[in-house]
């Protein structure tokens, strides 16, 4: 079988031999390769190509034909989480369009935060003029250099004849293999420059299309199903650790599939929610740093784990030796070679695409008639939900936000888009709620970054109008992108913001409170002054309301919830409420901490505290 060319398609495409701008030959592409938004603020390197964008919507308008909408934001980096949410939430690729010089280092955030969790997202950034390059021009930074070791590639356009071809190419990069955000420097000349439109053409990457063509073309082989299943049939007690990657990957529903065919639990990632189905009877929902005590003790107790698009970082596998310590064997599959055996070592490794491998395992196990009676296992894990379930201080006369997410929960049953920033409402928010499939949960994994939640959310809004999208935030968490609520009613979007208040960095102050011996250092935020309910309605919100009594809260959830357009709530919530379980950064899952609502298979056997250089 031959490499793949680089020309996708024999069609003629209607455009070709027009005579275009370069900017106009971006926004083209834009539209060929199914782009519905664009996030971006507009700066003088960038203009061409926003006007372009201008005229392509008058003309779509014109015809009668759907705009592509160009969204501004209050800034770039919301911009870049925009993209990022619409990418998350749909699986097609995110597009942000901004400025050069601060423009384009706004997006720095966003773009590290995409690469970290595997998001698919285009950042066209306008740059001064070829001759400029260099000479610290006014508005100029060094992108390429900025950007290249942050985002999958980085593409500066010196050539215009080139420019078309980059563009198609960068779509190719960010979709294809482990998914990611491409960058395209272009200098203002660039954009200006007139040229013929090909309608085609790639750039010629050979070294990446041959590893991209190995990949896609892996095959399990009878060989290797049988060495799979020969572990698996000796297993008393498997179970599928699955990651972002089957999200990613699109692998859900075959990894469901394979899962229930042989009755084989599931636990995911943070990143890996909605991979399965968290009201299935064989979900143990999430594991790790602040996973479930049962999730984490069926960790424990496995015989035969099978990773799946996961990749055994520090928030799962915090001490690797001692990870899975009863597991005999360990198989991965996973899209990048670069994870097997990274951090984990493992007895049996496939890489390739997750759709294609989970298919051919299951079409193997179903011809020879694999059965497994995992019946005991499956009354162990029942007993360790039971024994060990979520829990908190029900009775406290304080407003839970366990309780605050449990009600929303009750009437989204799992079929809300959830969005968050980071803190402690983001460990509640992926503890609590439900969600039926993938792309219904968007969060800032690896870089953890603040501010994530709003923007994501408007991203996701445009990405699925007609879904219910909510961001479950924070007080500090919000306040880093709060002036996107203002992007919220600009576009009379119906997002539902939650602000689980607690008058701090809640995750802080928790460390703070275990590690610290107390000491709140720039942690306390109980005599800051910000008024959100009156930030919202400034900003445009006609639902803004301050819910303060454990009473009102089923009455003002379902008020919140049903409200037709855009809706603000701030929760006073108990400011001593912690995310439990935890388990210390360096540490293994015998040293967890379940509070004192969570039951505890034994006390944790090290109580040491985490060293400095462990610490979050």
């Amino acid at each position: 079988m031959s490499e793949p060319s680089t020309s996708r398609s024999t069609a003629v495409h209607p455009l070709a031999g027009t005579t275009m701008t370069g900017a106009e030959m971006i926004v083209r592409v834009l539209a060929d390769e199914g782009t519905t938004a664009i996030f971006g603020y507009s700066g003088g390197a960038i203009l061409p190509t926003y006007d372009a964008v201008f005229l392509y919507n008058q003309e779509r308008t014109e015809r009668g034909e759907p705009q592509m909408p160009l969204i501004v934001p209050a800034n770039e980096q919301g911009a870049g989480f925009m993209a990022a949410g619409y990418a998350r939430a749909s699986g097609k690729v995110g597009v942000c369009m901004v400025t050069s010089g601060p423009g384009a280092t706004n997006t720095v955030t966003p773009v590290r935060d995409s690469m970290a969790d595997s998001v698919p997202m285009i950042v066209i950034c306008g740059q001064v003029p070829t001759a400029a390059i260099g000479t610290d021009a006014f508005q100029e930074a060094p992108v390429p250099a900025l950007m290249g070791s942050v985002a999958k590639h980085i593409f500066l356009v010196t050539e215009p004849e080139k420019l078309e071809a980059t563009v198609r190419t960068a779509f190719e990069i960010a979709r294809t293999g482990r998914p990611g955000p491409v960058v395209i420097d272009v200098p203002k000349d660039v954009q200006n420059w007139s040229g013929t439109f090909r309608g085609e053409g790639l750039l010629p990457i050979p070294g990446y299309r041959k590893r991209l063509f190995a990949t896609s073309n892996a095959a399990i082989e009878d060989d290797e199903a049988a060495a799979f299943f020969a572990m698996l049939r000796t297993a008393k007690r498997p179970l599928i650790y699955a990651g972002g990657g089957v999200v990613n990957g699109e692998a859900s529903n075959e990894l469901s599939a394979f899962a229930r065919a042989f009755g084989i639990p599931v636990v995911t990632t943070l990143m890996g929610i909605g991979a399965y189905d968290t009201t299935d009877p064989l979900a143990m929902r999430m594991l790790g740093m602040h996973g479930a005590a049962f999730a984490n003790y069926a960790v424990d107790d496995c015989d035969f784990l099978i990773a799946v698009g996961a990749r055994f970082d520090d928030r799962v596998a915090g001490v690797p030796g001692r990870f899975a310590p009863n597991a005999k064997h360990i198989a991965h599959i996973d899209i990048d070679r670069a994870e097997i055996n990274k951090v984990k070592r493992v007895n049996w490794a496939h890489v390739g695409e997750l759709p294609a491998a989970l298919k051919s395992l299951l079409a193997y196990g179903q011809r020879v008639g694999f059965a497994p009676d995992l019946a005991a296992w499956h009354a162990h894990l029942d007993d360790l939900r039971r024994t060990h379930a979520m829990n908190y201080d029900r009775d406290s006369e304080l407003i839970q936000p366990y309780y605050v997410i449990e009600e929303i929960n009750r009437l989204t049953k799992g079929e809300a888009i959830i969005a968050t920033g980071v803190g402690q409402h983001q460990m509640w928010a992926a503890q609590y709620f439900d969600f039926r499939r993938p792309r219904l949960w968007l969060t800032s994994g690896s870089m953890g970054t603040m501010g994530f939640g709003l923007p994501a959310a408007i991203g996701a809004q445009f990405a699925n109008p007609d879904a219910l999208v909510i961001d479950i935030d924070g007080d500090a968490s919000i306040r880093m992108n709060i002036g996107e609520l203002e992007t919220v009613t600009t576009y009379d979007l119906p997002v539902k913001v939650v602000v689980l208040n607690n008058f701090g960095d809640g995750m802080v102050k928790q460390w703070q409170k275990l590690f610290f011996k107390g000491r709140m250092s720039a942690s306390d935020k109980s005599l800051h002054k910000k008024d959100f309910i009156k930030a919202a309605q400034a900003d445009g919100f006609e639902y803004a309301v301050r819910l303060d009594r454990k009473s009102d809260v089923p009455r003002v959830i379902e008020e919140f919830i049903r409200h037709p357009g855009a809706a603000f709530l701030e929760v006073i919530i108990d400011p001593d409420a912690g995310v439990y379980p935890m388990v210390g950064p360096g540490q293994s899952y015998d040293a967890m901490i379940t509070g004192d609502y969570i039951a505890a298979r034994h006390p944790p056997k090290n109580t040491d505290a985490p060293g400095p250089s462990q610490m979050f």
